[in-house]
C-alpha cells in the first residue's frame, strides 16, 4: 500500500508554479540580453530538503568582476567578462565566445533565508546556496510507544 502525503498535491503545484516562473524568467532574460548586446550565463537550479542551489557557468570571468545581490526577494547575478587581447591580431576568422556584461535575476520563494545565503566561485562556476527557513525544512518526528 502506498502512503501519499496530504500536502503532496500542494507541493507539486508549488513546484510547477516555480518551474513555470523560472522558465518565463529565463526566456525574458535571454530576449532582453539579445536586444541589449549582453550575454546570459547558463544556470542550473535544484533543491534538497535544506536549501535551493543555483549554479551559474561563468567561464573566463574573474571573481572580482561578479556581483551578486539580493533585494526585495530577488537575487541578481551580474558582472562583466573582459575581452582579452592576447595576441595582436588584425583579422578574426571566427569569434564565438561571448564577452561584455551579463545580468540575470531570480525571484526567490518566501522559504529562502536571505540572511544566510552563501556563494563560492571555483573553476568558472558560481555556486549560490540559498538555505530554507527553519519552518520550511521537512523533518521527521519520532513517535514513542504509549504506556
Amino acid at each position: 500500500m502506498t502512503v501519499v502525503k496530504k500536502q503532496s498535491l500542494k507541493e507539486l503545484l508549488y513546484l510547477q508554479e516555480r518551474m513555470n516562473r523560472a522558465f518565463e524568467e529565463s526566456i525574458r532574460d535571454k530576449e532582453l540580453a539579445t536586444q541589449s548586446g549582453q550575454w546570459v550565463p547558463l544556470v542550473d537550479i535544484f533543491e534538497d530538503d535544506e536549501s535551493i542551489v543555483l549554479r551559474a557557468e561563468l567561464p573566463g570571468v574573474k571573481k572580482e568582476d561578479i556581483i551578486l545581490d539580493v533585494s526585495n526577494g530577488v537575487l541578481t547575478l551580474s558582472g562583466k567578462k573582459q575581452f582579452r587581447h592576447e595576441e595582436q591580431c588584425e583579422n578574426y576568422h571566427m569569434m564565438e565566445r561571448q564577452y561584455g556584461t551579463f545580468r540575470r535575476s531570480f525571484s526567490l520563494p518566501d522559504i529562502v533565508d536571505v540572511d544566510k545565503i552563501d556563494a563560492k566561485y571555483e573553476r568558472g562556476v558560481l555556486e549560490v546556496v540559498l538555505p530554507k527557513t527553519e519552518g520550511s525544512i521537512t523533518r521527521q518526528i519520532p513517535i514513542s510507544e504509549g504506556k
